[in-house]
């Protein structure tokens, strides 16, 4: 084995770390399962519209025993994370690089990566030769051989799908029309709510925006220039108005609009992929949703990304190689087309969830847009965030109690300052300490005074007394329903490791008052709970019932992983 990867192995053994193409200490399945045979371990890192692919894929692979042509084995294991995460990972680690503080035998330097979409795949390579003049270590688009593809689409409930048919462009019915009953006579009244994903974090929500700028411009992509996405701007900012909220996943914000129903986004720019996902998961007797096929718009071309760098050693390639290859195999691409994806190996057949009874067409008629030039694209991203996104103000309701002491209030104080510094120039927090007591609101925004204001809060937080969670949730609807901010996301975030003790509301009491500011009338404050700790610390069912009164969600972290999860729901707003 090359030196190079004998070394990989040894740093691997050594350290706990994110292995992205390397070596390992014993071959794992993709679910981290053991190996048959002990060898090189090969994580595939895929955004996450090709993430069940990867796995199920990979999965029949590693039952092949893989071999490179010396005889030794290795396995594939698959990570999914959304594509602009992963374009960030990795020049941070080029830039890490390039400054000497890693170098190119780092055991956590990818080898094999797949983006959900082309857009992200040239900034990538534009980057990287930015970095590293002439070394040419990524693939450009048309070098990276194509996985497997799905259209941007405009997901919508049936019996609403036909008023946005008649529309030559969406887009600009985003942009004026206030109901589907505007776009369609025979429509029903129904406000037009709309969501799609953070173009910083995920392929979508950057395919979406850019579209977004080719419509009100009148341009295709590729004509834009710098100067455009400046004039257009504002264009952009009205159809972002029409924003519930960003997402930091495709399928999984489709699937939250089957779940919250069409009060809470009656319109989403997804991938044709997320709607037979989206599908799968309707009650039965309710309406289904169909894709809505612009006359133009973008193919997500999932491509296999085999850099060339000095990271990769020649075992890591030649594995590689054999990944690429099996995957392109027609019986791989079938395990594709099950997952609503488009093979990307011309004369595999499409398979029965290209139907109109999973919502999309086999041979839907559109014209492809292309990429546009990088710093187009870098100008469009920078204008979303400081111009054209939709602000929000978001409360932020800290427990304190007792039962924080320690690690847990020291990551969350270090969380919480994270979450601060990040504040966009749209984007307004109030903080909201509890224990025995629920104290008045802090508010908080991203410039220098806003910040000292919210270090000054994250610095007082002292862990003592009772849990009053249900009034604390009270007191920040209360508080935004009367400080609703016009024309943003409101939104509440509960943090907290214990169940209610002392509160004045039961509840049943709680979740009704919830319910008269949700997505149904003109508040719209949302919901979101953090169950904070370790099982059995707090009532999980509770906060999930909170959060889904109001068109939000729970999740679960720990000190290990809260820092992650704030960073996740910050996207969202």
């Amino acid at each position: 084995m090359a030196k190079q990867t004998t070394r990989k192995i040894l740093l691997r053994c050594q350290a706990a770390v994110l292995v992205l193409l390397s070596a390992a200490c014993s071959g794992g399945g993709p679910t981290g399962n053991s190996s048959s045979s002990p060898g090189m371990e090969v994580t595939f890192l895929v955004g996450s519209a090709m993430g069940d692919f990867c796995q199920q894929s990979m999965e029949r692979f590693n039952q092949t025993g893989p071999k490179l042509k010396d005889g030794s084995s290795f396995s594939v294991k698959c990570v999914a994370k959304g594509s602009g995460d992963i374009v960030s990972e990795l020049l941070t680690q080029a830039n890490a690089l390039k400054n000497g503080s890693v170098s190119a035998e780092d055991p956590s330097w990818p080898t094999l990566v797949s983006l959900d979409g082309d857009i992200y795949v040239d900034q990538l390579a534009y980057q990287f030769s930015q970095l590293f003049p002439g070394q040419n270590y990524l693939p450009t688009v048309a070098d990276a051989p194509l996985l497997a593809n799905s259209p941007m689409v405009f997901m919508v409930r049936e019996d609403l799908a036909q008023s946005l048919r008649k529309t030559k462009d969406p887009f600009q019915a985003l942009l004026t029309a206030k109901s589907h009953k505007d776009l369609d006579a025979g429509s029903q009244p129904l406000p037009l709510r709309y969501v799609h994903t953070a173009p910083t974090r995920s392929n979508s929500g950057l395919q979406t925006l850019v579209a977004q700028f080719a419509s009100v411009s009148g341009k295709r992509p590729e004509q834009l220039t710098v100067a455009d996405v400046g004039t257009h701007q504002g264009k952009v900012g009205e159809i972002q108005q029409k924003i519930t909220r960003y997402g930091t996943s495709t399928t999984s914000l489709a699937k939250a609009m089957v779940a919250n129903g069409p009060f809470w986004a009656s319109v989403g720019s997804v991938y044709e992929s997320s709607v037979i996902a989206a599908n799968a998961q309707v009650p039965a007797g309710q309406p289904r949703y169909q894709a809505v096929y612009p006359g133009i718009t973008y193919t997500s071309n999932m491509r296999g990304i085999l850099a060339t760098g000095p990271w990769v050693s020649s075992a890591e390639k030649e594995a590689a190689e054999q990944i690429i290859q099996y995957l392109r195999q027609p019986e791989t691409q079938q395990i594709a087309t099950t997952l609503g994806l488009r093979p990307g190996t011309p004369g595999v057949a499409l398979g029965n969830k290209f139907t109109q009874n999973w919502g999309v067409e086999a041979q839907p008629k559109y014209d492809s847009f292309r990429v546009p030039k990088p710093e187009v694209v870098e100008a469009m991203l920078q204008s979303w965030q400081t111009a054209a996104k939709k602000p929000s103000q978001v409360v932020i309701v800290v427990d304190s109690s007792g039962s924080m002491t320690g690690t847990k209030l020291a990551a969350v104080q270090s969380t919480l300052q994270t979450y601060l510094k990040g504040l966009g120039p749209k984007e307004k927090v109030s903080l909201i300490d509890f224990d025995s007591v629920v104290r008045k609101p802090v508010s908080v925004d991203g410039s220098p005074a806003g910040q000292s204001k919210g270090l000054e809060f994250v610095v007082a937080l002292k862990a003592d007394g009772n849990t009053k969670l249900y009034d604390s949730i009270l007191a920040a609807q209360t508080w935004l329903t009367q400080n609703l901010r016009p024309n943003a996301i409101n939104a509440v975030i509960v943090l907290t490791d214990g169940e209610d003790s002392g509160s004045s509301r039961r509840l049943p009491q709680l979740l009704s008052a919830l319910k008269k500011s949700g997505f149904e009338g003109e508040q719209r404050i949302a919901i979101f709970t953090v169950g904070y700790g370790n099982a059995g610390d707090f009532a999980p069912d509770v906060l999930k019932q909170i959060a889904e009164a109001n068109g939000g969600y729970y999740r679960q972290g720990d000190p290990a992983s809260i820092a992650k999860l704030m960073a996740d729901l910050q996207v969202e707003f």
